[in-house]
């Protein structure tokens, strides 16, 4: 991993390979989003037993993703924190060199995006009538140059930069944005 700048880590090889199975991607984005926790409260969460939990988090650990929080907890109870607010596959060589760790890692936070969108989906009757008028499930067909492409990634990563804040306004919720640029590839008749 190269160093943090402002929370986000930009992932290596050694940080994609430690990233690349779907309960470690699940595990740090729960530290994320609710802060601190245990092994056996993650596990709960996840659904899985409290030793798998366990067993992903020193993994994670070891790859610098997350550390034991010494200011909680017990000799019991170990409590886990994730060191960085996001992360970042940003290098085509990387892709290169580690495909199958590239693909596992994308297809771990497909995954999650999708848990993502369920939970919202089932939670979406009982929400308040204001968050619900947010919801949205939109899809765009366009056709772009591979450098508008870029572009259009560049311009809304802009548009996100000017929403994100240190500290919650009031009346502020937690909103997950996700953006999916996905080339079609050539209809094949």
């Amino acid at each position: 991993m190269t160093e943090p700048r402002d929370g986000v880590v930009v992932l290596d090889a050694k940080g994609l390979r430690a990233l690349a199975h779907p309960v470690r991607v699940r595990l740090v984005d729960l530290l994320r989003k609710h802060g601190p926790s245990t092994a056996t409260r993650l596990a709960e969460r996840l659904g899985v037993n409290s030793g798998t939990a366990s067993y992903h988090l020193r993994r994670l650990g070891a790859a610098g993703f997350v550390e034991e929080d010494t200011e909680r907890g017990n000799a019991r109870e170990r409590w886990w924190r994730s060191v960085h607010r996001g992360t970042v596959l940003s290098s085509e060589e990387l892709s290169e060199q580690e495909p199958d760790a590239v693909l596992a890692y994308l297809r771990s936070i497909a995954a999650l995006y999708n848990v993502r969108t369920q939970q919202t989906l089932n939670e979406l009757h009982t929400m308040p009538r204001e968050w619900r008028r947010v919801f949205d499930l939109s899809s765009f067909s366009l056709r772009l140059t591979a450098e508008e492409g870029r572009r259009l990634h560049a311009d809304l990563v802009e548009v996100v930069e000017r929403y994100r804040r240190a500290e919650a306004a009031e009346g502020s919720a937690p909103v997950y944005l996700i953006t999916q640029v996905l080339p079609e590839p050539p209809d094949i008749s």
